[in-house]
């Protein structure tokens, strides 16, 4: 069961200030704002939601086969992907550009400023789903025509697929997020996204609820929900050893949903595999630095929930 996870690809350049922002910003001097910031601590993570979805699928036994656009300085990622056994048959590199990138600066209060070179991700739309070989596959935040694009392309294909808005919501207005959700099988949003798609669409969650097979809507530490059929499951949170870095939570439920989807699994079972999957990212710094066997998997999922899933 093959899931074309189409998303970004792109190196996170997390940065620790061991101070706090409010003490070196004058509110009155704003307007001439410039400040640095001392970071001893860095790290460089492999990251982008096509990547963070395909890595964590592949943990669980999947197939995933991330696609994307990226940039002449991709080897380094594409070495690991290679390592973890991830295909790149759907991976486009654009030569004159780089890889998407994000540089965070994080102070003390977890506050953080962000900046975000998206560079070789503005080419998706230069890519086309592929006709045969995909049996799911998800729209996740990627370049605004490659979403829309491919969006399209999985409907006419028949293909079925979760819509996975994002931090990409804002980059669409009413018309286009109310065409998303009649093309998808499924959407999936944490509780904000879930309003700002409310409010863009003019659509109650009921209203968006009954135009797709499902509706998951994460709330963090309170679990998520899951409207199907009319009906609304609670899905729990799962519990962490410890609550490390919540950076890529969201795309390790969203490979949770894609394998209970795969194996034909119930609404309960499916969201409670989702929510163990954040559980292991969070324990972890970055997005792709956790690890487990399936057995491994199987048995904190045993203990987890008092049951097993086939």
């Amino acid at each position: 069961m093959s899931a074309l996870i189409c998303g970004s690809l792109a190196f996170d350049t997390i940065m620790v200030f061991p101070g706090r922002f409010k003490n070196e910003i004058l509110p009155d001097k704003v307007h001439i704002l410039n400040v640095s910031f001392l970071v001893p601590q860095l790290r460089r993570e492999f990251g982008g939601t096509a990547g963070n979805i395909a890595y964590n699928l592949k943990l669980l036994g999947g197939q995933p086969l991330p696609m994307g656009t990226v940039g002449k300085d991709f080897d380094q990622y594409g070495d690991w992907l290679d390592r973890h056994e991830i295909p790149r048959d759907f991976i486009k590199v654009i030569g004159e550009a780089y890889t998407a990138q994000a540089y965070i600066t994080t102070d003390l209060d977890d506050n953080q400023i962000t900046a975000f070179h998206p560079g070789a991700m503005n080419h998706a739309h230069e890519q086309d789903i592929p006709a045969q070989g995909v049996t799911i596959g998800t729209v996740s935040p990627d370049g605004r025509d490659g979403m829309i694009k491919h969006a399209q392309q999985f409907a006419e294909a028949g293909i079925p697929f979760i819509f996975d808005p994002g931090q990409g919501l804002p980059m669409f207005n009413g018309e286009d997020l109310r065409a998303f959700v009649e093309q998808a099988s499924y959407v999936a949003v944490n509780d904000y996204e879930s309003e700002m798609l409310m409010d863009r669409s003019g659509w109650t969650l009921r209203d968006i609820a009954s135009r797709v097979d499902a509706l998951i809507v994460t709330h963090g530490g309170k679990g998520s929900h899951i409207h199907a059929k009319g009906k609304v499951y609670e899905i729990p949170c799962a519990k962490a050893d410890s609550l490390t870095d919540p950076t890529g939570c969201g795309d390790a439920f969203r490979a949770g949903l894609l394998h209970g989807l795969s194996q034909g699994m119930d609404w309960d079972t499916t969201g409670r595999i989702a929510s163990l999957m954040g559980a292991y990212n969070i324990e972890r710094p970055g997005t792709q630095n956790h690890r487990f066997t399936l057995e491994q998997f199987r048995t904190r999922f045993r203990k987890e929930f008092r049951y097993d899933f086939a």
